[in-house]
């Protein structure tokens, strides 16, 4: 082949890779447009739906799924944008309240299109300078609000990882030998947690071989919250089957009622037996932003380990979970490092302690600090503080008007913006002492739900637990709402339900 030719060639694929480039470029511009619209301005319009539901086989058909040998059109991948955005659940709309996170914020959301766009992984300065710095920083901040001035900690894939770094991190503080020798090398452990805390307490036992069996189960009080005493107990019997006790988890905010754990009596019993103690606090951390409400976590400071989740209350979006421990003696580096010489070469030209990425089980880790740092940056920690405390009124305004219907039955009134209930359509109103009444009552939520969907106005999650039938559990987060928006709410429930 000539020279020429080949350049030629050559030159026709530069051509081509230009081409790719530009198209890609344009692509994304108008790709934008479509999110701005479909999702940022439709999806946060109380008169637009929440989602447009179909069921699975018509959901499959409308997009198409199947990939094929030759690509798309522009034209068809803009209708692909617009089809993912149209039949995708609205989180960001007002009236999403069925999981623990739900709104925008806009800075939030600014950091994590950054982070995407910038497309690096946090686990040395040299790749990640800026992020390195800036996770040190919302750390120590999150730290100080526990009220550690010194520590560590690192952001995590979601609370149910940042769960299992602590009780990893607690077994190689009681058994570090268990890191080389394997669970050959520690007696039978035991870790205690509350009926009512969050489930991956039992998989983080599951993953680390500890086994589930050795998850004692400690009994809640109405509201949801630990029994000290039976904490107690358990811990005896513990013993008496020659497990060693070395976690105990408690919670702060737990999943469905919203509970507090007492925190200093946990840490009092914790400190007697030698055991770490941990705080889940991915729900309820975030009280701490709060002068009126930070009592409920009073006792936090003792802890040896705290999961967070500025996701949920904070809107930082999906996902940003920190892990934040009280130890200064670098136990989550000796507990997570393999030391790989590619990566965290000893002899490089700047401070290595800076390359953090080896206090994690992962290699690449996505950057989670932006989102809250820029957040953090827009509306201060004055910012943060009065979007708890709106929170806490909106949930006050709507268990005082439910009080004032009959179609609304409290299951318990919590201290959190958790607001359990059942919903009593006119049929079973009186009706409480008939045989039927609890199995009728199951059947409600359901049917509600499902209608509910199908209108597309809003959504709100259900549940059993323990001896409780089905009940709904309102989740108020988004600094969107309004008082209104309760209202509404209220009002949706009783047209969805009345004649059932």
């Amino acid at each position: 082949m000539s020279s020429s030719k080949a350049y030629t060639n050559g030159h026709s694929h530069l051509e081509e890779s230009d081409m790719y480039e530009s198209d890609g470029k344009l692509f994304l511009t108008e790709a934008f447009k479509v999110i701005m619209e479909e999702i940022l301005h439709k999806g946060t319009d109380l008169k637009e739906k929440v989602c447009e539901w179909k069921d699975p086989d018509q959901l499959k058909a409308l997009l198409d799924l199947e990939l094929r040998e030759n690509g798309e059109s522009h034209k068809q991948l803009l209708q692909r944008v617009r089809d993912v955005a149209r039949y995708s659940v609205k989180t960001c709309h007002p009236l999403f309240f069925n999981q623990l996170f739900a709104g925008v914020d806009y800075h939030a959301l600014t950091g994590r299109l950054l982070t995407e766009s910038l497309n690096t992984s946090q686990y040395t300065y040299e790749v990640a300078p800026v992020f390195v710095l800036m996770e040190e920083e919302v750390l120590c901040k999150l730290r100080s609000l526990i009220g550690w001035s010194e520590g560590d900690g690192i952001f995590c894939p979601g609370g149910s990882i940042s769960n299992m770094y602590a009780m990893n991190v607690a077994r190689y503080w009681a058994f570090p030998q268990v890191k080389t020798k394997g669970l050959w090398a520690a007696p039978r452990m035991a870790v205690f947690t509350s009926r009512q805390s969050h489930y991956s307490m039992k998989k983080a036992a599951a993953f680390l071989g500890i086994g589930t069996e050795n998850v004692f189960i400690v009994q809640a009080d109405e509201s949801g919250s630990m029994i000290p005493e039976d904490l107690e107990a358990k811990i005896v019997q513990a013993k008496s089957q020659d497990a060693v006790p070395f976690f105990v988890n408690a919670t702060a905010g737990t999943t469905v009622q919203g509970a507090f754990d007492p925190l200093n009596r946990i840490a009092d019993i914790s400190e007697r037996n030698g055991m770490w103690m941990h705080v889940d606090a991915a729900w309820g951390g975030s009280v701490l932003f709060s002068k009126k409400h930070r009592h409920l976590v009073a006792g936090l400071d003792r802890a040896n380990s705290v999961t967070w989740n500025p996701h949920k209350m904070l809107l930082a979006g999906l996902q940003c979970s920190a892990v934040l421990f009280r130890d200064t003696t670098d136990l989550l580096m000796h507990c997570h490092s393999a030391k790989a010489t590619y990566l965290f070469q000893q002899d490089k030209f700047y401070d290595t302690s800076l390359d953090t990425g080896d206090k994690s089980i992962q290699c690449g880790r996505k950057v989670d600090c932006l989102k809250l740092w820029l957040m953090w940056k827009a509306i201060g920690t004055h910012g943060l503080s009065e979007r708890v405390d709106k929170a806490f009124a909106l949930a006050r305004y709507l268990v005082e008007e439910m009080e004032k219907r009959d179609n609304f039955q409290l299951v318990c009134k919590g201290h959190f913006v958790n607001v359990c209930f059942w919903f009593i359509p006119p049929s079973l109103r009186g009706k409480e002492n008939s045989v039927d009444y609890q199995e009728r009552l199951s059947k409600v939520a359901p049917v509600i739900k499902e209608r509910m969907m199908k209108r597309g106005t809003m959504m709100v999650g259900y549940q059993p637990m323990d001896e409780h039938v089905n009940f709904f559990r309102m989740v108020v987060v988004s600094p969107q709402l309004t008082t209104k928006d309760m209202d509404f709410f209220l009002d949706e429930m009783e047209t969805l339900g009345k004649d059932l």
